[in-house]
């Protein structure tokens, strides 16, 4: 470990030589210098070429992965954002893309679950059920462009509808079976889906439960659903639903349907926390040069890895999984949760299962922490090279744990992006070393700057989170918005023609990245602006907290109220002692103004079902003192929480 010249932060890991040397991120460099597209000979002036010849670069990645025929010749007939239309007269398939890594050597899937299932899912399974699904989507007259949605789990089946609806030029869309009936609806019936695909029940933490009333209350609301399939025990569920089992009897052959480069793939949406989510759409072409360039290049993932993330099927990074499968990787599937039975199970399914690239979130890695967890007194972890984290900043201390209580010689990398682009922004890569607090480097293509009130470009100062180039991954557009006014508003309305993220950035001299929290959540203490992930960062430092929230309330008469929430560990109540160690670590991290007017003991962090923490909403709720117009209980993970902060509105709030 040591100082870097480019960076105030630690380096707590380098890529050895062989690593980097064998890593796809050279490879393709060579393979570009080869070509004569860039001279580049590292990765910052790599970056450089590739935001400066948006077209060039998109070209060479469509090149390199071998992706579709450029008929027209034509990579972006204009540079512009919104509307920047791409490869104009090029067919692809996404399906037929993963199946090229078709092989009879690995499986193409793993999948467990609670109660200790370990299903393998071979190639040609996988092949042979995908063509029964397809045929029986064309037996029931789905077509080209109609939309086909689940309620589905992570488990193979899911992967499997996936799959063959896109191959016939169907557009997918997903939602968890945790999602509550009002959430469900919201989503799907914005896309007039024609199938529904779902399960009667669930298990999550020990427990099952039954959604066999929703599904009917669903499919009820939707009058365009023409058929329901149902996976599993469909015992309990609509007359005329169909078995999973009875599609997979349909013979026909695995087939492929050429669509445009720009027919929609998917649509994903929003968290719908606050409103309507929104319904956004990717295309098959934008989505195939987008996860090749993230997942081969920026996570390195090759054909020999056994690649999990933890997530659901609300979750973009259930798509970049799935998306494992055109490099050809083993995707592990998990349906259930990560702390069952105790915090330990994620880290013994690395052993396990063997796993070379294993993601995660954040939070899990702080539980895990402030829990006193030491996996590597428990595990080998000798098949793990890579680790990854996401859905909201870590501190410093986090990555600290990593390599202290998990493993010293592990590449750890944090990926910023979200469901807008359906991938990341900044993330990780196998040339850089790993600085402690920091994500490794803006993303190839990825044209991201921080800018400060002025619009202005800045370095090393926290700014608003922007990109100034189209990515062909950027939506479409969102559905039932025929004049694209709602997709306008949500990013160009702050800076027109300019991606405007919402998160709160730092840029570094050394190509890191610093993530604060979300843009729309600073805080501004006494005219000093700043993202609450600098708060949480010093608050989650002291052993008795195990859990975190702020806000600023804006009060009468000029005024300025920040409370923060705090979560501590079984047992502890909050006293005077404990107050006095979080003002200090505030004091210490960041400044005597930044120190809260109140600390407020509660018994939870409510969080979005993706892990984030709703600060937007909390706040809303603590001036109305109601739940009603400030949050979507359905996109809330924890909705018990909430009722705890009106009670606290109505006497803690200035006014």
């Amino acid at each position: 470990m040591g100082e870097d010249s480019g960076s105030r932060s630690r380096i707590l890991w380098s890529p050895s030589p062989e690593f980097s040397g064998n890593s796809r991120m050279r490879r393709y460099i060579m393979w570009l210098n080869d070509r004569k597209y860039t001279n580049a000979t590292n990765y910052e002036s790599l970056w450089k070429w590739s935001v400066e010849n948006t077209a060039e670069f998109w070209k060479s990645i469509m090149e390199f992965f071998d992706i579709g025929t450029a008929e027209t010749g034509m990579v972006i007939p204009k540079i512009t954002m919104p509307g920047a239309k791409w490869f104009p007269g090029s067919t692809v398939n996404y399906a037929e893309y993963v199946f090229r890594n078709r092989t009879k050597t690995t499986p193409a899937m793993v999948s467990l679950n609670e109660e200790g299932e370990d299903r393998q899912i071979g190639w040609d399974q996988l092949a042979r059920d995908v063509a029964s699904f397809s045929s029986f989507l064309i037996s029931r007259g789905v077509t080209k462009g109609d939309r086909v949605a689940a309620l589905m789990p992570n488990v193979p089946e899911t992967v499997v509808a996936f799959l063959a609806t896109v191959s016939i030029g169907a557009i997918w869309s997903s939602c968890s079976p945790d999602l509550g009936p009002a959430g469900i609806r919201d989503r799907f019936r914005q896309i007039d889906p024609v199938v529904l695909i779902t399960v009667s029940g669930y298990r999550f933490n020990g427990k099952f439960y039954d959604k066999s009333q929703v599904v009917d209350e669903v499919v009820r609301s939707i009058p365009s659903i023409r058929s329901v399939v149902v996976s599993g025990n469909p015992g309990g569920i609509g007359e005329g639903f169909i078995p999973w089992e009875e599609t997979m009897k349909v013979k026909g052959d695995l087939q492929f349907v050429k669509v445009n480069f720009d027919h929609p793939l998917w649509i994903l949406y929003s968290s719908g926390t606050t409103g309507l989510p929104k319904a956004i759409v990717h295309g098959h072409g934008g989505i195939l040069l987008e996860h090749l360039k993230t997942l081969a290049l920026h996570f390195n993932l090759e054909s020999s890895d056994r690649f999990f993330w933890y997530t659901t099927t609300s979750w973009m990074m259930w798509n970049i999984q799935v998306s494992g499968l055109l490099t050809g990787a083993m995707i592990i599937l998990y349906d259930g949760s990560p702390v069952f039975p105790d915090l330990w199970a994620m880290w013994k399914m690395i052993d396990d299962q063997e796993i070379t690239i294993f993601g995660t979130s954040a939070s899990y890695i702080m539980s895990s922490m402030k829990n006193g967890l030491v996996p590597r007194t428990r595990f080998h972890f000798r098949s793990l090279k890579a680790m990854g984290y996401t859905a909201s900043p870590l501190p410093p201390e986090g990555f600290r744990w990593v390599y202290e209580s998990v493993k010293s010689d592990l590449w750890f990398a944090g990926t910023s992006g979200g469901t807008d682009i359906c991938s990341g922004f900044v993330g990780g890569n196998p040339l850089l070393p790993v600085r402690e607090g920091e994500m490794q480097c803006r993303m190839l293509g990825a044209s991201v700057f921080a800018f400060d009130e002025e619009g202005r470009a800045v370095m090393d100062h926290v700014g608003e989170m922007v990109v100034t180039r189209p990515m062909p991954s950027m939506p479409l557009y969102f559905w039932n918005d025929p004049d694209s006014r709602r997709y306008s508003d949500s990013y160009f309305s702050t800076y027109p023609g300019v991606w405007r993220q919402g998160d709160w950035i730092r840029t570094l001299p050394s190509g890191g990245i610093i993530i604060s929290g979300r843009s729309d959540s600073t805080l501004n203490r006494h005219g000093v602006r700043m993202g609450t992930g600098e708060i949480y960062s010093a608050v989650e430092k002291v052993e008795e907290v195990q859990d975190s929230l702020v806000v600023g309330i804006e009060t009468e008469g000029g005024g300025y109220y920040m409370p923060i929430f705090v979560v501590l560990r079984e047992g502890i109540t909050l006293d005077d002692t404990i107050r006095m160690k979080i003002k200090g670590a505030i004091r210490k991290e960041l400044s005597p103004r930044h120190v809260p007017d109140e600390i407020i003991q509660v018994g939870g962090i409510p969080r979005t079902l993706n892990g984030k923490k709703l600060e937007i909403p909390v706040k809303k709720i603590l001036i109305s003192g109601k739940v009603e117009g400030a949050v979507s209980i359905d996109s809330v993970a924890n909705p018990q929480t909430l009722e705890e902060y009106v009670k606290l509105s109505r006497n803690r709030v200035p006014r």
